[in-house]
């Protein structure tokens, strides 16, 4: 989910910078800063982002500037009116009182301020939304092809993960068969250790077997693995939105594994359990940049 994309653009008077990111989020938030002045562009950029993408939150930026170095001046004729109306006044008090005041000149008037004012043209908003609608495009196909080169080095290590996880399951189940025949072995020799001056009930001994296969009997979590793990390829390969589908997937792995732990009783089961569990870790952190 996460991306990054940024452009420039013109239209005189005005020149603008984009900058389109977003980061890993739960749902999709999209949050838009732009001149609330360009009636409609906020609007259009939501709809654009939010039609293209499915989670995460996404910030969109527009710089705008209006280049007003070629303005024209002209004269605040009421502001000059004002302002020599205050000159006439003081220089009849400053007469009366016998005061001389230097003359001023045009060049000492103009410099007041508000008598001479920047022309102002007014901006007329629909060319310019125009203009900002098209070039923002190639700015949104720039950010998907960021996260879509992302998303296929993601898939990539996703596969890897998965096979790794295959791998060790099929490992699981073969260290489980090789620990059932020591795990009898041992319970016989520590029955015949405590019951060696009577008689051996094989019928019990055999029933004991029996209660002890079934507590730590691992077949049903290592086929809930390979079934999670066929699940998960699968959901990789039709592509779209599937974080939401992968990341419970990946809860499910971690529960299977945190069981065969539990029942491993073995060490060599154990390694493999906590090797599974490391490495689902890792997936479940990959998962969460998968939209």
């Amino acid at each position: 989910m996460t991306g990054f994309a940024s452009g420039k653009g013109s239209l005189a008077p005005h020149s603008w910078s984009w900058e389109l990111r977003s980061v890993n989020g739960k749902g999709q938030d999209i949050r838009v800063r732009v001149p609330d002045w360009v009636t409609g562009l906020e609007a259009s950029l939501r709809k654009d982002v939010a039609a293209a993408t499915a989670r995460g939150n996404i910030t969109i930026g527009l710089r705008l500037i209006r280049e007003d170095a070629t303005a024209a001046l002209c004269l605040n004729q009421a502001q000059l009116e004002g302002v020599l109306a205050a000159m006439h006044q003081i220089e009849e008090q400053a007469m009366s009182e016998g005061l001389s005041l230097a003359p001023s000149t045009a060049a000492d008037i103009v410099a007041l301020r508000g008598v001479m004012d920047s022309a102002q043209t007014e901006d007329d908003p629909a060319p310019l939304l125009k203009a900002l609608q098209a070039d923002f495009k190639p700015v949104l196909k720039a950010y998907l092809e960021m996260r879509n080169n992302e998303g296929a080095a993601l898939n990539a290590l996703l596969q890897e993960q998965l096979s790794t996880i295959e791998r060790l399951t099929a490992e699981a189940m073969a260290a489980a068969k090789a620990r059932q025949a020591e795990s009898d072995t041992a319970f016989r020799e520590n029955v015949k250790r405590i019951t060696e001056n009577s008689e051996l009930d094989e019928a019990r001994i055999a029933q004991e077997l029996a209660m002890l296969a079934v507590k730590a009997d691992i077949t049903e979590e290592i086929d809930r693995l390979g079934t999670h793990a066929q699940a998960a390829r699968e959901l990789l390969e039709t592509g779209g939105p599937v974080g939401r589908k992968l990341d419970f997937l990946s809860q499910e792995f971690n529960r299977e594994a945190n069981t065969l732990c539990s029942k491993s009783q073995n060490a060599a089961l154990t390694r493999i359990g906590l090797d599974l569990k490391a490495t689902i870790d890792q997936m479940r952190e990959q998962i969460q940049n998968v939209e």
